[in-house]
């Protein structure tokens, strides 16, 4: 353990405050698609038995109407937020009819660009601003790609911890000494997210209709899949959730006037290629604006500072004026074996890791180590579980398995300590298993995925939904507390009325609201 980690921790103990490290805030938004029940991209509107997309706070849409995404309050314990995830899938399914929910990061069977359908969020200014958004994605990138899907996860620590372990000093830490903690953090993730790509990585394949008119580098498996033979996650390598146009884009995790002057600076400058797309055509606006990023949300990270905005309030805004509240995890694929997604074991490794992130030294990152960080992640998606794999650590190479045991050494009295706050031994058995899938890659979950499809004689496709009925006849078997649908049936009526609220009140024409929204000041 490096010395920094282990003297906070002895700090921790020494105050008697270790069990702030149980205290953690977590919530859970998962994303899955709606599907016929032929496996092909459901073309429906969104359930309006579900609420309204725009207003509801659990059930809400992403960018096609068929990509939905369920969102768990914030609560303090794993049990609570995977049970709140577990209700909303059962109330979904009684009310999507004969569809079902895709169970894998990467997509059904797609017909093309335009049998994905953007979604719509009413006839307020906020609600069409969310649609043109999304309507600039598919000029910029595609369709095909804005149908992946995966979890975010978000993670927050009680304000006394930072005090406690010597983090920060003062009785009462101010919003930028927090924000600089969090970004500690977010820089540390950078470094070792590769190994969360191999523990949890559950898309080493996909359908060949994704890939239609692309070149890329996957082998044939069958006649309508394509795989990575030693892939973790080609969701989240060159093919999936990333884009060539955003290579430039320089953000900064130095500190929150860094990152938010890197992020003003990419929605401030156009760029030539979106320059040619336009912004109207026929008055009808084809993206809010054509500049390197439209808005802050489309610059895609594996993990990004947050802090609740306000109603129309722009992301950098509410991060300059309020501070970093907590981190949003963005680089977690569905797990295709977990009924909802993810598990239990998953969260407490997460927030284990989470956590060594904040408590180890933390240096700001430089251009040098910004492309090593970025290497490593495109080998551990598409190499992974390879052997012979290596990443760079410094200067050298270093085996990846090699590097995960000594990280997870590293973690381990993170995990000793969540044991005894909550006296339980879960958080030793979760890192006891992620080390037996560094020693043995077929443990993995992508490994286990190629393993069924070759067992089962069948493609990725088919491997899919076997799994998504499985889980359909998993929920639907289960009856939904009466108490808890009233509650879901009650929310949805209200996120209509707050949507007609809204439209209700817009007193200015789209362009003029625009304009306010891009007018506000960035800090």
């Amino acid at each position: 353990m490096a010395a920094l980690l282990e003297e906070r921790l002895k700090t921790l103990a020494a105050n008697g405050a270790e069990r702030l490290l149980g205290q953690l805030r977590r919530g859970i938004e998962k994303e899955s698609l709606r599907i016929r029940g032929d496996g092909v991209l459901a073309k429906t509107v969104h359930p309006p038995s579900l609420g309204s997309p725009l207003t509801h706070p659990h059930i809400t849409t992403d960018y096609s109407e068929a990509l939905l995404e369920f969102v768990t309050p914030t609560v303090s314990t794993i049990d609570e937020a995977l049970q709140f995830l577990t209700w909303i899938h059962e109330f979904v399914y009684q009310n999507i009819g004969n569809e079902k929910l895709w169970v894998n990061s990467m997509p059904c069977i797609l017909r093309g660009e335009q049998s994905i359908p953007i979604a719509r969020y009413g006839n307020s200014n906020i609600g069409y601003m969310k649609y043109v958004y999304r309507r600039g994605l598919g000029y910029r990138y595609g369709r095909l790609m804005q149908t992946i899907a995966g979890i975010h996860y978000n993670f927050s620590v009680p304000a006394d911890l930072w005090t406690a372990c010597g983090l920060i000093t003062g009785d009462e830490p101010d919003k930028d000494a927090v924000s600089e903690r969090y970004f500690a953090a977010i820089r540390n993730f950078h470094r070792y997210c590769w190994l969360l790509f191999y523990l949890f990585g559950a898309s080493p394949a996909v359908c060949r209709t994704f890939l239609e008119g692309r070149e890329h580098p996957l082998e044939p498996f069958g006649g309508v899949s394509f795989y990575a033979p030693f892939g973790t996650s080609i969701r989240m390598s060159s093919l999936g959730y990333r884009n060539d146009a955003q290579a430039g884009i320089n953000i900064s995790y130095n500190c929150v006037a860094e990152y938010i002057e890197s992020l003003r600076r990419a929605t401030s400058t156009p760029h030539p290629d979106y320059e040619r797309i336009g912004v109207k055509e026929d008055n009808e606006y084809r993206q809010l604006n054509s500049n390197v990023l439209q808005i802050e949300n489309e610059f895609y990270a594996v993990i990004r500072p947050k802090r609740v905005i306000r109603p129309g309030e722009r992301p950098t805004h509410a991060l300059s004026d309020r501070g970093v509240e907590y981190i949003e995890v963005r680089c977690i694929d569905l797990d295709p074996f977990a009924p909802v997604g993810i598990t239990a074991e998953q969260v407490r490794f997460l927030d284990v890791f989470l956590l060594y992130c904040l408590l180890e030294d933390s240096p700001f990152i430089d251009a040098a180590e910004a492309q090593t960080i970025a290497n490593n992640k495109d080998v551990s998606v598409i190499h992974g579980r390879d052997p012979r794999t290596e990443l760079v650590r410094g200067s050298t190479g270093l085996g990846l398995p090699r590097w995960g045991l000594e990280l997870c050494d590293s973690m381990q009295p993170i995990a000793d300590i969540l044991d005894r706050v909550h006296s339980t031994s879960a958080y030793g058995e979760a890192m006891a298993h992620q080390r037996d899938k560094l020693r043995d890659p077929e443990r993995t979950p992508s490994a286990a995925i190629v393993a069924e499809m070759r067992r089962h004689r069948e493609s990725f496709f088919e491997f899919a939904m076997r799994k998504a009925t499985e889980h359909e006849n998993h929920f639907k078997g289960v009856a939904l507390p009466a108490e808890t649908e009233s509650h879901f049936r009650a929310l949805a009526a209200r996120s209509w009325d707050e949507q007609r609220r809204i439209e209700q009140e817009d007193d200015v024409d789209f362009d003029a609201f625009l304009a306010g929204y891009f007018a506000q000041d960035m800090g």
